[in-house]
């Protein structure tokens, strides 16, 4: 810019132009012809000029823009610290109906086995004639199957409560379905209403009013039916409405007057953990009825807290170990993930069954899983396990090493994808591969 301006302040000074003649003088012939050799100078700088200018405004507005968009941001965190299960159930929340935030089936069944939820423009906004025609795709209680949830796709709404409840039930070990069950049963007539079942979201609503501070205005009023107990709030998760969900529907009937006993409550859970296990399960299949052990081992890893050489360490461990591959086939897969709900059992098993960490043989490995679950692992699926930990190949496994993975496994993407993201990860997953085919 400064020498642009240099460059036309020495033409000025060269030029034939009397510095003391009258403005009219541009329009002598002479003037004219001194005026056309100034006019390219004159352009450069009139065009640095106005690109300086833009420059400026534009930066003036993207910093003003960056600044104002950080600190809406920052309000906001202040405002609100929400869970890392509410972030997920907001993230994978395709639905809204009253300002209130729902999934459907489909984005339950993502929420725990997909790192991303699927892409779309926005959140569908439905209205009170789109629940009515919901209702008709909800199977009754008895025709509930390991599909269901598939089946229904984007044909249902669970709620940010229900949300919860679902996955507590993935964890649960089938020692637990009845105290589960129990715990709805609030009079002990070994059968759940749909008031007893509502109590379960009035007190989730409780927990999001005490963790937010919100004052006792938002207290109960005596004679208040559960679903008219919630408390409202900006992120859709807790407020005062009474939908009928999926799930009310498949538990109590369209009236809301069936009762819920304990064996088909327990069938529910079976089959919910059944429908998720076969989805993964399938995702590596490819419809083969087995699965490889390295696949098996991406499995158990893939929602694990492990950097990216850590999990390419554990994978080249058990490549380098298995000369022949058998597979592992669903029940074997379904089995061993049974057991993995009774991990707190299976620990105390071995503080007990060990000495001072004494690291532990296949055989005792086998054995407390018996005694925790009551089902044998196969011999091949406890090898490959051990394949997959025993980081010495000595054949005895540091069971804490193993139970830490493994609590990490039951988080089901409440914790860091680091080992999925980026450059890096998609080098590591073609190194693997490429490994696998050799």
């Amino acid at each position: 810019m400064a020498a642009v301006s240099t460059t036309l302040i020495r033409a000025l000074r060269h030029s034939a132009l009397p510095r003391s003649a009258p403005v009219r003088c541009l329009a002598t012939s002479t003037v004219r012809k001194q005026w056309r050799g100034l006019r390219p100078v004159v352009a450069v700088l009139v065009g640095a000029g106005a690109s300086f200018f833009a420059v400026k405004m534009y930066q003036k507005q993207a910093t003003v823009h960056a600044l104002k968009q950080r600190r809406k941001d920052e309000e906001l965190a202040k405002a609100v610290k929400l869970t890392s299960r509410e972030r997920r159930f907001i993230k994978f929340s395709s639905v809204e109906f009253d300002s209130q935030l729902y999934m459907t089936p489909q984005d339950f069944l993502d929420s725990v086995v997909e790192s991303e939820p699927r892409p779309r423009l926005k959140r569908k906004v439905l209205t009170s004639k789109d629940l009515d025609s919901l209702k008709s795709h909800t199977p009754p209680l008895k025709k509930g199957s390991s599909n269901m949830f598939r089946n229904l796709r984007d044909k249902g709404i669970i709620s940010y409560t229900e949300y919860l409840f679902l996955l507590s039930i993935l964890t649960k070990p089938q020692s637990g379905f009845q105290i589960a069950f129990n715990m709805f049963d609030t009079d002990g007539n070994q059968r759940v209403d749909k008031n007893e079942f509502l109590v379960l979201e009035s007190i989730f609503s409780h927990t999001w009013r005490d963790k937010r501070g919100i004052g006792a205005d938002g207290e109960e009023a005596e004679g208040e039916a559960p679903h008219e107990q919630f408390v409202d709030d900006d992120q859709g998760l807790q407020r005062r409405h009474a939908v009928d969900t999926t799930l009310l529907l498949h538990f109590f009937g369209r009236k809301g007057l069936d009762d819920l006993q304990y064996e088909g409550f327990k069938k529910f859970m079976e089959n919910l953990q059944t429908e998720v296990l076969e989805l993964e399960f399938h995702e590596f299949s490819k419809g083969l009825d087995t699965i490889s052990e390295v696949d098996f081992a991406r499995i158990l890893l893939r929602f694990t807290y492990l950097s990216a050489d850590q999990y390419d360490m554990y994978l080249d461990r058990l490549l380098d170990r298995i000369k022949h591959e058998q597979g592992i086939s669903f029940n074997e897969f379904r089995v061993f993930c049974q057991f993995l709900n009774n991990l707190e059992d299976f620990s105390i098993a071995m503080r007990m069954y060990t000495l001072a960490d004494h690291p532990i043989s296949q055989d005792e490995f086998h054995r407390a899983v018996k005694l925790c679950t009551g089902t044998n692992l196969s011999r091949h699926l406890v090898h490959t396990v051990f394949q997959i930990f025993d980081e010495d190949g000595d054949g005895q496994l540091s069971y804490r090493e193993f139970i830490a993975i493994m609590k990490d496994r039951l988080h089901r993407g409440f914790k860091s994808y680091t080992k999925n993201e980026g450059w890096d990860a998609f080098k590591s997953c073609v190194k693997q591969e490429m490994k696998y085919v050799m």
